[in-house]
Protein backbone atom coordinates (compact mmCIF):
# COMPACT_ATOMS: atom_id res chain seq x y z
CA UNK A 1 0.00 0.00 0.00
CA UNK A 2 1.30 3.46 -0.91
CA UNK A 3 1.38 5.91 2.01
CA UNK A 4 -0.71 9.06 1.82
CA UNK A 5 0.88 12.08 0.20
CA UNK A 6 3.12 13.88 2.68
CA UNK A 7 1.79 17.23 3.84
CA UNK A 8 5.24 18.83 3.68
CA UNK A 9 5.08 19.12 -0.13
CA UNK A 10 2.03 21.39 0.07
CA UNK A 11 1.99 23.64 3.17
CA UNK A 12 -1.35 23.92 4.97
CA UNK A 13 -3.45 26.86 3.87
CA UNK A 14 -2.13 26.88 0.31
CA UNK A 15 -4.95 28.18 -1.93
CA UNK A 16 -6.53 25.74 -4.37
CA UNK A 17 -5.67 27.97 -7.33
CA UNK A 18 -1.92 27.79 -6.64
CA UNK A 19 0.16 26.30 -9.47
CA UNK A 20 1.12 22.71 -8.64
CA UNK A 21 2.35 19.55 -10.34
CA UNK A 22 1.18 15.97 -9.85
CA UNK A 23 3.70 13.21 -10.66
CA UNK A 24 2.69 9.66 -11.66
CA UNK A 25 4.83 6.56 -12.06
CA UNK A 26 4.05 4.56 -15.22
CA UNK A 27 6.07 1.34 -15.19
CA UNK A 28 5.23 -2.18 -16.27
CA UNK A 29 6.24 -5.18 -18.38
CA UNK A 30 4.13 -3.84 -21.27
CA UNK A 31 2.62 -0.47 -22.17
CA UNK A 32 0.90 0.91 -25.25
CA UNK A 33 0.26 4.60 -25.85
CA UNK A 34 -0.77 4.65 -29.49
CA UNK A 35 -1.95 7.83 -31.20
CA UNK A 36 -2.32 6.62 -34.80
CA UNK A 37 -4.02 3.24 -34.40
CA UNK A 38 -6.33 2.43 -37.27
CA UNK A 39 -8.13 -0.86 -37.89
CA UNK A 40 -5.63 -3.72 -38.18
CA UNK A 41 -2.45 -1.91 -37.10
CA UNK A 42 -2.27 -0.72 -33.47
CA UNK A 43 0.78 1.46 -32.89
CA UNK A 44 2.63 2.26 -29.67
CA UNK A 45 4.37 5.56 -28.99
CA UNK A 46 7.82 5.81 -27.45
CA UNK A 47 6.39 7.56 -24.38
CA UNK A 48 2.93 7.98 -22.79
CA UNK A 49 0.51 10.17 -24.74
CA UNK A 50 -1.51 12.93 -23.14
CA UNK A 51 -4.79 11.35 -24.20
CA UNK A 52 -3.74 7.96 -22.81
CA UNK A 53 -2.78 9.29 -19.37
CA UNK A 54 -5.93 11.43 -19.23
CA UNK A 55 -7.89 8.26 -19.97
CA UNK A 56 -6.15 6.61 -17.03
CA UNK A 57 -7.11 9.55 -14.81
CA UNK A 58 -10.73 9.33 -16.03
CA UNK A 59 -10.81 5.67 -14.96
CA UNK A 60 -9.57 6.61 -11.50
CA UNK A 61 -12.18 9.39 -11.26
CA UNK A 62 -14.97 7.17 -12.55
CA UNK A 63 -15.72 9.30 -15.62
CA UNK A 64 -17.40 7.48 -18.52
CA UNK A 65 -16.35 7.97 -22.14
CA UNK A 66 -19.26 10.35 -22.69
CA UNK A 67 -18.15 12.75 -19.94
CA UNK A 68 -16.46 16.05 -20.74
CA UNK A 69 -12.65 16.11 -20.46
CA UNK A 70 -11.90 19.74 -21.26
CA UNK A 71 -10.78 20.41 -17.68
CA UNK A 72 -8.23 17.59 -17.86
CA UNK A 73 -7.13 18.43 -21.40
CA UNK A 74 -6.40 21.98 -20.22
CA UNK A 75 -3.75 20.75 -17.78
CA UNK A 76 -0.14 21.03 -18.89
CA UNK A 77 1.45 17.60 -19.46
CA UNK A 78 4.97 16.23 -19.44
CA UNK A 79 6.91 12.96 -19.32
CA UNK A 80 10.38 12.02 -18.05
CA UNK A 81 11.79 8.91 -19.72
CA UNK A 82 13.52 6.87 -17.01
CA UNK A 83 13.68 3.58 -18.94
CA UNK A 84 12.85 3.90 -22.65
CA UNK A 85 12.01 0.22 -23.14
CA UNK A 86 11.72 -1.58 -26.48
CA UNK A 87 8.85 -1.50 -28.99
CA UNK A 88 7.85 -4.97 -30.17
CA UNK A 89 5.14 -6.29 -32.47
CA UNK A 90 2.53 -8.90 -31.55
CA UNK A 91 0.81 -10.97 -34.24
CA UNK A 92 -2.95 -11.42 -33.68
CA UNK A 93 -5.56 -13.48 -35.50
CA UNK A 94 -9.31 -13.62 -35.00
CA UNK A 95 -11.90 -15.79 -36.68
CA UNK A 96 -11.50 -18.71 -39.06
CA UNK A 97 -13.29 -20.95 -36.58
CA UNK A 98 -16.85 -21.43 -35.37
CA UNK A 99 -18.65 -18.44 -33.90
CA UNK A 100 -21.49 -18.60 -31.42
CA UNK A 101 -24.37 -16.17 -31.18
CA UNK A 102 -25.99 -15.64 -27.80
CA UNK A 103 -29.58 -16.80 -27.31
CA UNK A 104 -32.40 -16.12 -28.13
CA UNK A 105 -32.63 -17.00 -31.81
CA UNK A 106 -29.13 -18.42 -31.69
CA UNK A 107 -27.59 -19.49 -34.98
CA UNK A 108 -24.03 -20.77 -34.90
CA UNK A 109 -21.77 -20.65 -37.92
CA UNK A 110 -18.27 -20.18 -39.27
CA UNK A 111 -16.38 -16.87 -38.97
CA UNK A 112 -16.74 -13.74 -36.83
CA UNK A 113 -20.12 -12.26 -35.98
CA UNK A 114 -19.57 -8.48 -36.19
CA UNK A 115 -22.01 -5.59 -36.64
CA UNK A 116 -24.87 -7.85 -37.69
CA UNK A 117 -22.90 -9.77 -40.32
CA UNK A 118 -20.49 -12.67 -40.52
CA UNK A 119 -16.83 -12.19 -41.45
CA UNK A 120 -15.82 -15.66 -42.66
CA UNK A 121 -12.14 -15.00 -43.25
CA UNK A 122 -9.51 -14.87 -40.52
CA UNK A 123 -8.71 -11.29 -39.51
CA UNK A 124 -5.00 -10.58 -38.99
CA UNK A 125 -3.85 -7.59 -36.94
CA UNK A 126 -0.49 -6.26 -35.78
CA UNK A 127 -0.34 -4.77 -32.30
CA UNK A 128 2.72 -2.94 -31.04
CA UNK A 129 3.64 -2.51 -27.39
CA UNK A 130 6.41 -0.96 -25.33
CA UNK A 131 8.26 -3.53 -23.21
CA UNK A 132 10.14 -2.94 -19.92
CA UNK A 133 9.68 0.84 -19.84
CA UNK A 134 9.30 3.27 -16.96
CA UNK A 135 8.19 6.90 -17.06
CA UNK A 136 7.52 9.75 -14.68
CA UNK A 137 4.44 11.56 -16.03
CA UNK A 138 3.30 14.95 -14.76
CA UNK A 139 0.27 17.23 -14.88
CA UNK A 140 0.56 20.92 -14.06
CA UNK A 141 -2.44 22.99 -13.03
CA UNK A 142 -4.47 24.30 -10.07
CA UNK A 143 -3.66 22.62 -6.77
CA UNK A 144 -7.31 21.85 -5.97
CA UNK A 145 -7.88 19.99 -9.23
CA UNK A 146 -4.66 18.00 -8.92
CA UNK A 147 -5.47 17.06 -5.33
CA UNK A 148 -8.77 15.56 -6.52
CA UNK A 149 -6.89 13.47 -9.10
CA UNK A 150 -4.31 12.41 -6.50
CA UNK A 151 -7.06 11.25 -4.13
CA UNK A 152 -8.70 9.30 -6.98
CA UNK A 153 -5.44 7.52 -7.80
CA UNK A 154 -5.22 6.45 -4.15
CA UNK A 155 -8.66 4.81 -4.43
CA UNK A 156 -9.63 4.52 -8.12
CA UNK A 157 -13.24 3.92 -9.14
CA UNK A 158 -12.25 1.70 -12.07
CA UNK A 159 -9.10 -0.26 -12.81
CA UNK A 160 -6.15 1.77 -14.07
CA UNK A 161 -3.82 0.33 -16.70
CA UNK A 162 -1.02 1.34 -19.06
CA UNK A 163 -2.80 1.97 -22.36
CA UNK A 164 -4.58 -1.40 -22.67
CA UNK A 165 -6.57 -3.34 -20.10
CA UNK A 166 -4.12 -6.26 -20.20
CA UNK A 167 -1.15 -4.00 -19.39
CA UNK A 168 -1.18 -3.60 -15.63
CA UNK A 169 1.42 -1.46 -13.82
CA UNK A 170 4.19 -3.25 -11.94
CA UNK A 171 4.36 -0.55 -9.25
CA UNK A 172 1.71 1.86 -7.91
CA UNK A 173 0.91 4.74 -10.25
CA UNK A 174 0.55 7.06 -7.27
CA UNK A 175 3.95 7.95 -5.82
CA UNK A 176 4.84 7.17 -2.19
CA UNK A 177 4.28 9.86 0.38
CA UNK A 178 7.86 10.00 1.64
CA UNK A 179 11.13 11.26 0.19
CA UNK A 180 13.13 10.61 -1.86
CA UNK A 181 10.62 8.79 -4.11
CA UNK A 182 7.68 11.08 -3.36
CA UNK A 183 5.37 12.71 -2.70
CA UNK A 184 3.73 13.10 -6.09
CA UNK A 185 1.76 16.28 -5.40
CA UNK A 186 3.97 19.34 -4.99
CA UNK A 187 3.92 23.07 -5.64
CA UNK A 188 5.67 24.45 -8.70
CA UNK A 189 5.87 23.87 -12.42
CA UNK A 190 6.54 20.69 -14.38
CA UNK A 191 10.17 21.58 -15.10
CA UNK A 192 10.89 21.89 -11.39
CA UNK A 193 8.97 18.78 -10.34
CA UNK A 194 10.49 16.40 -12.89
CA UNK A 195 13.98 16.83 -11.41
CA UNK A 196 12.95 16.33 -7.77
CA UNK A 197 12.40 12.56 -7.97
CA UNK A 198 15.66 10.57 -8.27
CA UNK A 199 16.25 7.96 -10.94
CA UNK A 200 16.01 4.38 -9.64
CA UNK A 201 15.60 0.90 -11.13
CA UNK A 202 11.88 1.27 -10.35
CA UNK A 203 10.04 -1.72 -11.75
CA UNK A 204 13.04 -3.08 -13.65
CA UNK A 205 16.77 -2.73 -14.16
CA UNK A 206 18.37 -0.84 -17.03
CA UNK A 207 20.46 2.11 -18.08
CA UNK A 208 17.82 4.73 -18.78
CA UNK A 209 17.62 7.19 -21.67
CA UNK A 210 21.13 8.57 -21.32
CA UNK A 211 23.08 10.58 -23.86
CA UNK A 212 26.63 9.82 -25.02
CA UNK A 213 28.11 12.57 -22.82
CA UNK A 214 28.01 11.15 -19.27
CA UNK A 215 26.41 12.95 -16.38
CA UNK A 216 28.47 13.73 -13.27
CA UNK A 217 28.95 10.93 -10.75
CA UNK A 218 25.73 10.20 -8.89
CA UNK A 219 23.61 11.87 -11.57
CA UNK A 220 21.53 10.55 -14.44
CA UNK A 221 20.80 12.51 -17.62
CA UNK A 222 17.24 11.85 -18.81
CA UNK A 223 15.03 13.00 -21.66
CA UNK A 224 11.83 14.97 -20.98
CA UNK A 225 8.96 15.72 -23.37
CA UNK A 226 6.63 18.49 -22.14
CA UNK A 227 3.87 20.74 -23.40
CA UNK A 228 5.57 23.85 -24.73
CA UNK A 229 4.62 27.21 -23.23
CA UNK A 230 3.11 29.69 -25.63
CA UNK A 231 5.75 31.27 -27.85
CA UNK A 232 8.49 28.78 -26.89
CA UNK A 233 11.20 29.04 -29.61
CA UNK A 234 12.54 25.56 -28.77
CA UNK A 235 9.25 23.78 -29.51
CA UNK A 236 9.24 22.09 -32.89
CA UNK A 237 6.96 19.05 -32.78
CA UNK A 238 3.18 18.65 -32.86
CA UNK A 239 1.33 15.79 -31.18
CA UNK A 240 -2.29 14.95 -32.04
CA UNK A 241 -3.18 13.52 -28.63
CA UNK A 242 -5.25 16.15 -26.82
CA UNK A 243 -8.64 14.53 -26.15
CA UNK A 244 -11.73 16.44 -27.22
CA UNK A 245 -14.36 13.70 -26.97
CA UNK A 246 -13.49 10.09 -26.08
CA UNK A 247 -16.91 8.81 -27.13
CA UNK A 248 -16.27 9.67 -30.81
CA UNK A 249 -12.45 9.57 -30.65
CA UNK A 250 -11.74 13.19 -31.59
CA UNK A 251 -8.43 14.81 -30.66
CA UNK A 252 -6.68 18.14 -30.92
CA UNK A 253 -3.01 19.03 -31.35
CA UNK A 254 -0.39 20.32 -28.92
CA UNK A 255 3.12 21.68 -29.37
CA UNK A 256 5.85 19.91 -27.39
CA UNK A 257 9.52 20.43 -26.67
CA UNK A 258 12.23 17.92 -25.80
CA UNK A 259 14.86 18.70 -23.16
CA UNK A 260 17.48 16.83 -21.11
CA UNK A 261 17.73 17.08 -17.34
CA UNK A 262 20.13 15.78 -14.71
CA UNK A 263 18.63 14.05 -11.68
CA UNK A 264 20.03 12.24 -8.68
CA UNK A 265 20.72 8.54 -9.20
CA UNK A 266 19.86 5.99 -6.52
CA UNK A 267 20.71 2.31 -6.86
CA UNK A 268 18.11 1.01 -4.43
CA UNK A 269 14.69 -0.13 -5.63
CA UNK A 270 12.13 1.52 -3.29
CA UNK A 271 9.90 -1.57 -3.41
CA UNK A 272 12.65 -4.15 -2.83
CA UNK A 273 11.87 -4.56 0.87
CA UNK A 274 8.16 -5.08 0.19
CA UNK A 275 8.99 -7.67 -2.46
CA UNK A 276 11.21 -9.56 -0.03
CA UNK A 277 8.39 -9.68 2.52
CA UNK A 278 5.95 -10.94 -0.13
CA UNK A 279 8.40 -13.57 -1.47
CA UNK A 280 10.67 -14.84 1.32
CA UNK A 281 13.93 -16.31 0.08
CA UNK A 282 14.12 -18.95 2.85
CA UNK A 283 12.26 -22.08 1.73
CA UNK A 284 9.97 -23.99 4.07
CA UNK A 285 11.64 -27.25 5.02
CA UNK A 286 9.80 -30.57 4.74
CA UNK A 287 10.37 -33.26 7.40
CA UNK A 288 11.89 -36.50 6.07
CA UNK A 289 9.23 -38.91 4.88
CA UNK A 290 6.49 -36.31 4.83
CA UNK A 291 4.19 -36.12 1.81
CA UNK A 292 4.98 -33.32 -0.63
Amino acid sequence: MVPDTAAEAVPPGTPDDATATLLLRLAGPMQSWGTQSRFLVRDAGSEPSKSGVIGLVCAALGRPRTAAVDDLAGLRFGVRIDHPGTIRRDYHTAGGTAYHRPAPGRRDGQGIWHDGKVEKDTVISYRYALHDASFLAAFEGPLGQLRTIDDALASPVWATYLGRKAFVPSVPIRLPGTAPHGPGLRLGRIEEALVTIPWTPWGRTGTGATRSDPAPTGKRRLQCVTDAPSGDPDASEWRDDVPVDFSVRTFGARLVRTTWVEVEELDADPLARARRRASPSTPVSTPPGAAR
